[in-house]
């Protein structure tokens, strides 16, 4: 409870002039409280239907991270004259993420599940490239609206039944279907799914820097997170029924993959990455066993930095450019030299190469998978090429090739170095901490 009054106090600071670099003080502030606060391995800080495991830690931690790294990137939103709205929006968001990997109760997590969409809209409606920007706002709207409207239904079939709505209590067995289809869809939608996916790139590719690295860093993690609590009330269901979704997923990742290798647009490639490493993500959740626990949750701190700092990447560039297209962004060896080793980093740790998270996670769910269906060996093999296909295909365009414009140069900020380095530290430093799950 203190850490959302500490959120809500900050509210007023829009009120003022000039405060984008006191902003992002309190929120590392909130960063160092936040971290040295008691965690166990089960609910602890319990207070007003709030609570926090390990499972909520690292996810509310993600969320401090890339909020605070949002403000840095939007450096030519600071100049406006709307620059306070845009970062009232990006607290009302930041606040919204915060309460829903908070909350004990279901109903208090759908509703702020479902809030989080209004403020991110705005975002892309308000500070977005393209026209277009209005289409791929409302694909995000209704694809969120009416996937979860499912998830009401059956957090209120709960408490008819069960009179409580706490994610530890005991809601007896059930194996049917619908209940199923209806409790995950939603998170399925959010996650995404292969098939329920249609509404990321659009969103992703209008979207400010902003908004592409808080759903890239966090909007996807959301589902994750839903599914591992939704897991814990209904075992049985998803022991019953998870292959079918392990099948879309196996299937997805791989056909995703391939579109990848066809993208002209490099915000829309790093879109569809994000689709392939949740779908990996999704399969080692849906073994319910505990490496494909840990190697999913970690794979979701991972790609949350990760993606995020591929995100601001292609914005350096477009900043420059003008385009996100990979006809200009040729050859920025040349153009930007200083900015091809962050690139290179970043691409590597993509395609799950050591010494980062994404790496250990990737064996932790391979090990689970192989567990779970032994002949999925053959498709995780096509997976990881694939993904190391389109990561290299993606620094190769960029960085190689002959520059549209021939005797030109341009260095980076000590800011964007900022924001590169916060994005790339933690991807390397939490492999050092892995010793905290086997505890």
């Amino acid at each position: 409870m203190k850490f959302v009054l500490y959120i809500i106090f900050m509210m007023p600071l829009v009120f003022y002039n000039n405060i984008w670099n006191l902003f992002q003080f309190f929120i590392l502030m909130l960063i160092m409280i936040f971290t040295f606060s008691n965690v166990d391995f089960f609910y602890t800080n319990i207070s007003y239907y709030f609570a926090s495991d390990y499972i909520s830690y690292g996810l509310i931690i993600l969320t401090l991270l890339i909020s605070t790294l949002m403000v840095i990137a939007s450096s030519k939103i600071s100049i406006l004259s709307s620059n306070n709205f845009f970062l009232g929006m990006n607290m009302l968001l930041f606040l919204c993420l915060f309460l829903v990997f908070s909350f004990s109760n279901m109903f208090m997590m759908y509703i702020f599940f479902e809030f989080s969409l209004i403020p991110l809209m705005i975002l892309i409606f308000g500070w977005g490239y393209q026209p277009e920007r209005l289409i791929s706002g409302l694909y995000l709207f209704f694809y969120t609206l009416l996937a979860s409207l499912p998830l009401l239904l059956v957090i209120l079939f709960l408490y008819n039944n069960y009179n409580s709505l706490f994610f530890d209590s005991n809601y007896m067995h059930s194996f049917s279907f619908f209940i199923h289809l209806f409790m995950v869809i939603a998170f399925l939608v959010k996650l995404p799914m292969f098939m329920f996916h249609f509404w990321l790139p659009k969103a992703h590719v209008e979207a400010p820097i902003s908004g592409s690295m808080i759903l890239a860093g966090l909007m996807l993690k959301i589902g994750g997170y839903g599914l591992i609590r939704f897991m814990f009330v209904y075992e049985n269901i998803f022991l019953k029924y998870s292959y079918i979704w392990f099948s879309l997923s196996i299937v997805g990742s791989i056909l995703v993959s391939l579109i990848c290798l066809i993208q002209g647009d490099m915000k829309c490639l790093i879109a569809y990455s994000s689709v392939a490493h949740m779908g990996m993500s999704l399969m080692g959740l849906l073994t319910m066993t505990k490496l494909g626990l840990y190697g999913s949750y970690l794979m979701m701190i991972g790609h949350g930095l990760c993606s995020s700092g591929l995100f601001c990447l292609a914005n350096i560039s477009y900043e420059r450019l003008l385009s996100r297209s990979f006809f200009l962004n040729k050859g920025l060896l040349l153009y930007m030299p200083s900015m091809c080793m962050v690139w290179f980093f970043f691409c590597s740790f993509n395609m799950s190469c050591p010494p980062s998270i994404n790496f250990i996670s990737e064996i932790f769910i391979i090990n689970s998978m192989i567990f779970y269906w032994d002949k999925s060996i053959y498709y995780i093999l096509l997976i990881s090429f694939f993904t190391a296909c389109f990561s290299f295909y993606l620094f190769s365009f960029s960085q190689h090739g002959k520059f549209h414009n021939m005797y030109s140069c341009m260095g980076c900020t000590i800011r964007e170095y900022l924001l590169m380095s916060i994005h790339l530290i933690p991807l390397v430093m939490i492999i050092m901490m892995l010793s905290l799950l086997f505890w």
